[in-house]
C-alpha cells in the first residue's frame, strides 16, 4: 500500500486520475476502477484524489451553463460568451499557464470548472513583476502582544497565550531577482520557493492583464469578465478542509485552514490570542491586518469598560447621597410644575423622583472624569495602533507596498473615453479627463446633502411622532400610560428611529456604488478611499443626528409658559423628567446594542441559510450521473467544494460597523459610560463570527496586500478629535455638573435648595389658555415675566470657557502623546535600515560581495553590546620611512 502510494503521488497516471474522477462517463469509471484496483479503499482513493487535486492546481475560473440546451426548456449558451471564455483561455495558454478543465454535471445545468497553475518559469517572470518579496534570512523575533509584555514585566501568567502549531517564520526579504535566485533563502527547493498565496498572487496578475477581446474598449482582464457574467467565479482553492481530524494526530500535521479553525475560528477561543501570522499566510496582509486591528481595538476596550463600568457603579452610591435628589423627594407638594404639553394637566415634581435619581446615574461627578479619560484613550489607541501597525507592516514586507504602481480599474478601462501615455510606465492607458471627474464627484457631493437633508427630514418626523403619540397616550383614560406617555414616546421613537437608519443605510450605499462608478476612478485604492468617504459622510449623519439633536438642541428651544415656540403647530419636545442626559443614554443603546443584535444575528443566520440554499441548488446532480458513479465518485472535488461556499465581500462592512461604534463610545460617551462595556462583549463576539466566516463559510479570497487600514484610520482620527469637542459640549450644556458646581461655590456647598434654584416661576400677566397660573413653576433660570436671570449669563460665560479649556487641555496632551509615542519602534527602524542593507548587497552586481556581505547564519548576530576584544598592535620599525606592508 505505501508503494503503490508514493507510486501514485510521482506518476502522472494518477494525476490524470484526478481528471477522470471530475467527470461523469461510465468509461471514466471504470478506468477509475482499473486505476484503483490495486489498493480496492476508496475511502484511501478518495482522500488521495483530494491532495493530488489540491496540490495540482492554485486557481479555478468557473460559469454554468445549461446541460440540454437544445431542448425548448434549456436555456440556450451565449455565443458571445463563449466566444470570449475560448479566447481568454487561449491567451492564458500562450503566456505559459497549465489549464485542465473539469465538468459537474447537475439536472439542469452543467458547472465547467478550469483549474489552472504557473509553472516554475512563469511564476518568476511574474513574481519580478509585480516585486514579490522573498527571504534572504531567518529572524528569530515572535510576534508578541503588548499585553503579553506587561504581564511578563509583571511576572503574572498569561491566561490569553496559546501555543499554535507551525508558526510561519519570519525573514529579511527583498524584491525577486531571477538572476539572483541562489542568493535567496531556499531557492533550491523550487515547488516551495513561492508561497501558496504568492502564487495566487502571480495567477491573479496574469488573469488580470490578459485580453479577450479588443484592448481599445477595454475588453481586459478577469474582473470585466465576471462583471459580464462570461464566468461566474474565479477563486483560489482552499487547502484542504477545516474540520478537525477525529484520530489523534500530532498538531504538526495539520493543514492551515485547520489551525486557523481550530486555535482561532471556534467559540472556546474567546480568551485567547489570535494568531496573526497564520491569519496573514493563508488570507493575506489585508486582512490579517483587519483582524489585528480588531484585535488590538477590543484589548483596549478593556480598560476603557472598567473604567466606565466604575463611573456607573459610582452613580448608584449617589443616587442615595445626592442632596438634590433627598429634597426633590421629600418635596411632597411643594412644586407644582406647568404642564408639559397644551392638553396636559399640572403635575407635582416629586412624582419623578424615581426617573431622577436613575438619572444620577449617567449624570454625575464621575461624567467628567470618564470623558477626559475617553478623550485620552482615543488618542493613545491611535497612536499605539500606528506603531502596531509599522511593526506588523515591516514583518508583513508591505512597508513599501505603496510605492508600486497600481493598474487601472477593469471598469475604468471599459469606460474611459480617451487615452493617454503613462509617464512612469510609458504605457497607453484609458484616461479620463479630470476637470470632468471633478464636476461629477461635486454632482455626487450635491447628492449626498440631498440624502442628508431626507435623514433630517426623518429626524423632524420622528419628533413629531414623539410629541403627537404623547398628547394621544395623555388624552387615554388609563393612568398608567397617561403617566408614562413621555416615556412611551421616547422609547418607541427610538426603536422607530432605528428601523429608519438601517433602512436608509442600505438604500444609500447602493446608491453610493452608483455614484463612486460613475466618478470614474483610475484605480481601485482611489474607488474605494471615495466610496468609503461617501458612505461615513452619510452614515455619520444617519447615526448620530438624532443623539445630536438630543443632547445639544431638545429642551433648548422651547420658550416659557405663554410663549411657546411650536414646529408645525405642536409644541417643541422638552427634556424628559430626568432630564436629557438619561434620554440620550437611551437613544444611545437602543441604536447601538440593537444595531449590534441585528448585525451579528444577520452575521451568525444569514451566511448559514445562504450557504445551505446555494449549497442544496448546486447539489442537485442529473439522476443518470449518480447511477453511474461508485462510492468513489460521491465524493466532491475540493473545486466544487469551494464553489458552493459564498463569495466574501470583502472587509467594509465590518470597518464601517466598528467605526460606527468607535464613534458611540467616544462622541456621547459622557451620556453612556456603560458603552465601552457593551462594545467590548460585541466585539468578542464579531471576532469569531468574522473568523468563522473566512473559515468555514467563505470562499478563499485572492490575496491582497496592505500597509495598514487606509483611510478608515483618517476617520478614525476625526471621529476622536470630533470626540473632544462633543463630550465637552455635553458637559457644559447637557449636565448638571457645572450648574452644581456654580451653585455649591456660590450659593450652598451642600447643594441644599438646589431644585429650587433651577425651577422658575410663571409669569402671571399671560393669557390663561396658554399659561400657568399662580405660582405654578418650570425648569429654567427666568424671572416672573419670562426674562432670563443674571445667574443665567454667568453659567453661560462658565460652560463656554469650560469647553475652551476642557479642549485646549485634552488636545495639548494628546499632542504630547503623539510627540512622545513615535509612529514607528526604534527596534523596526533598526530592522528596516538592516533589512535595506542586505537586500542592497543581495541584488547587487558583484555576486561575491554579496555572498560575503550576508551572512546566513543570525546566531552570533544581536543588539546588545559587548567587550570589544583587544588586539595587538603593529610594531613599527624606528627605522621604517613606511609602516609594513607598504609597497
Amino acid at each position: 500500500m505505501a508503494s503503490w502510494h508514493q507510486t501514485a503521488l510521482n506518476g502522472y497516471q494518477n494525476s490524470h486520475l484526478c481528471m477522470l474522477t471530475s467527470t461523469s462517463t461510465s468509461e471514466n469509471v471504470k478506468t477509475i476502477a482499473t486505476l484503483v484496483s490495486p489498493c480496492h479503499n476508496f475511502a484511501y482513493y478518495v482522500n488521495l484524489r483530494a491532495q493530488l487535486c489540491t496540490h495540482w492546481s492554485d486557481f479555478v475560473l468557473a460559469w454554468e451553463e445549461p446541460r440540454n440546451p437544445n431542448v425548448e426548456d434549456g436555456k440556450a449558451i451565449n455565443s458571445g460568451h463563449s466566444k470570449w471564455r475560448e479566447t481568454f483561455l487561449n491567451k492564458l495558454r500562450f503566456s505559459g499557464v497549465l489549464i485542465e478543465k473539469r465538468d459537474v454535471v447537475q439536472t439542469k445545468t452543467r458547472i465547467c470548472f478550469v483549474l489552472l497553475s504557473a509553472p516554475w518559469s512563469v511564476l518568476c517572470y511574474y513574481a519580478e513583476e509585480i516585486s514579490l518579496r522573498v527571504p534572504l534570512q531567518v529572524v528569530n523575533t515572535s510576534l508578541v502582544n503588548w499585553s503579553a509584555r506587561v504581564l511578563q514585566y509583571l511576572a503574572l501568567p498569561n491566561p490569553l497565550a496559546q501555543d499554535v502549531p507551525n508558526p510561519p517564520p519570519d525573514f529579511y526579504t527583498c524584491q525577486f531577482r531571477t538572476n539572483k535566485l541562489e542568493r535567496f533563502l531556499g531557492s533550491e527547493d523550487r515547488e516551495n520557493f513561492f508561497k501558496t498565496t504568492q502564487r495566487h498572487q502571480v495567477l491573479y496578475e496574469i488573469l488580470a492583464r490578459t485580453p479577450y477581446g479588443s484592448v481599445s474598449k477595454g475588453e481586459v482582464g478577469i474582473d470585466r469578465l465576471l462583471s459580464e457574467q462570461v464566468f461566474t467565479s474565479a477563486y483560489p482553492l482552499h487547502e484542504g478542509g477545516f474540520e478537525m481530524p477525529k484520530t489523534a494526530k500530532p498538531h504538526e500535521s495539520l493543514g492551515l485552514r485547520q489551525i486557523l479553525y481550530g486555535y482561532w475560528a471556534q467559540w472556546s477561543c474567546w480568551a485567547r490570542y489570535q494568531p496573526l501570522d497564520h491569519i496573514r499566510e493563508y488570507f493575506g496582509e489585508k486582512i490579517a491586518l483587519y483582524f489585528a486591528w480588531l484585535g488590538f481595538y477590543t484589548g483596549w476596550l478593556v480598560p476603557a469598560s472598567l473604567v466606565g463600568t466604575l463611573v456607573f457603579l459610582t452613580g448608584f452610591w449617589l443616587m442615595n447621597t445626592d442632596v438634590p435628589a433627598k429634597e426633590l423627594c421629600n418635596s411632597g407638594g411643594s412644586f407644582v410644575m406647568c404642564p408639559i404639553c397644551n392638553i396636559c394637566s399640572y403635575w407635582n415634581y416629586s412624582s419623578i423622583c424615581v426617573t431622577f435619581k436613575a438619572g444620577i446615574l449617567f449624570d454625575n461627578g464621575g461624567t467628567v472624569f470618564l470623558s477626559v479619560f475617553m478623550s485620552l484613550w482615543a488618542v493613545t489607541f491611535l497612536e499605539y495602533w500606528k506603531r502596531t501597525c509599522s511593526s506588523l507592516s515591516h514583518r508583513w514586507d508591505c512597508t513599501d507596498f505603496q510605492d508600486i504602481e497600481e493598474r487601472p480599474r477593469p471598469e475604468f478601462t471599459a469606460m474611459a473615453p480617451m487615452t493617454m501615455r503613462n509617464p512612469l510606465t510609458g504605457a497607453e492607458e484609458p484616461y479620463f479627463p479630470k476637470k470632468k471627474r471633478l464636476n461629477r464627484v461635486l454632482t455626487g457631493c450635491m447628492i449626498i446633502v440631498i440624502m442628508v437633508v431626507v435623514v433630517l427630514m426623518f429626524l423632524i418626523a420622528i419628533i413629531l411622532y414623539r410629541s403627537i403619540l404623547s398628547i394621544i397616550i395623555s388624552k387615554s383614560k388609563v393612568s398608567f400610560f397617561i403617566f408614562s406617555a413621555a416615556r412611551i414616546a421616547s422609547l418607541t421613537g427610538s426603536v422607530l428611529n432605528l428601523l429608519v437608519i438601517l433602512i436608509l443605510s442600505r438604500v444609500y450605499i447602493s446608491l453610493a456604488h452608483i455614484l463612486t462608478r460613475w466618478e470614474m476612478h483610475r484605480t481601485q485604492t482611489k474607488y474605494e478611499d471615495m466610496f468609503i468617504l461617501k458612505v461615513f459622510v452619510f452614515q455619520f449623519v444617519n447615526f448620530y443626528s438624532s443623539p445630536v439633536y438630543i443632547a445639544f438642541f431638545k429642551g433648548r428651544f422651547i420658550g416659557y409658559p405663554g410663549n411657546y415656540i411650536t414646529l408645525f403647530g405642536v409644541r417643541n419636545e422638552d427634556c424628559g423628567a430626568g432630564g436629557c442626559l438619561i434620554e440620550l443614554a437611551q437613544e444611545l443603546l437602543v441604536i447601538m446594542v440593537g444595531k449590534q443584535l441585528i448585525n451579528n444575528i444577520q452575521e451568525f443566520v444569514c451566511p448559514k441559510l445562504r450557504a445551505w440554499w446555494q449549497k442544496r441548488k448546486r447539489s442537485r446532480k442529473a439522476k443518470d450521473v449518480l447511477e453511474e458513479q461508485e462510492e468513489a465518485e460521491q465524493a466532491v472535488c475540493p473545486w466544487e467544494a469551494d464553489y458552493q461556499l459564498l463569495l466574501c465581500d470583502g472587509l467594509f462592512s465590518e470597518y464601517l460597523e466598528m467605526v460606527i461604534q468607535f464613534g458611540f463610545i467616544t462622541i456621547f460617551v459622557a451620556a453612556c459610560p456603560l458603552a465601552p462595556l457593551f462594545a467590548l462583549i460585541n466585539n468578542w463576539v464579531e471576532i469569531r463570527l468574522d473568523a468563522q466566516k473566512f473559515v468555514t463559510e467563505y470562499r478563499r479570497p485572492v490575496v491582497e496586500r496592505a500597509q495598514d487600514i487606509g483611510i478608515w484610520l483618517d476617520i478614525l482620527q476625526f471621529i476622536a478629535y470630533m470626540a473632544v469637542l462633543s463630550n465637552a459640549f455635553l458637559i457644559a450644556f447637557t449636565s448638571t455638573f457645572l450648574p452644581r458646581l456654580y451653585y455649591r461655590y456660590t450659593r450652598a456647598p451642600d447643594l441644599s435648595g438646589f431644585i429650587n434654584f433651577t425651577l422658575a416661576t410663571s409669569p402671571r400677566n399671560r393669557s390663561q389658555e396658554h399659561a400657568c397660573r399662580l405660582i405654578f413653576r418650570y425648569r429654567g433660570l427666568r424671572d416672573e415675566n419670562g426674562e432670563y436671570l443674571p445667574e443665567y449669563f454667568h453659567l453661560l460665560a462658565i460652560r463656554l470657557s469650560f469647553i475652551i479649556i476642557f479642549e485646549h487641555v485634552v488636545f495639548f496632551i494628546g499632542r504630547l502623546i503623539d510627540m512622545m509615542v513615535p509612529d514607528i519602534p526604534e527596534e523596526v527602524e533598526l530592522k528596516m535600515k538592516r533589512e535595506h542593507y542586505m537586500a542592497k548587497e543581495a541584488l547587487a552586481e558583484n555576486q561575491a560581495l554579496g555572498r560575503t556581505m550576508i551572512p546566513m547564519q543570525t546566531s552570533d548576530w544581536s543588539g546588545e553590546p559587548r567587550q570589544r576584544k583587544s588586539h595587538p598592535s603593529p610594531q613599527i620599525s624606528e627605522e621604517a620611512d613606511e609602516p609594513p606592508g607598504s609597497i
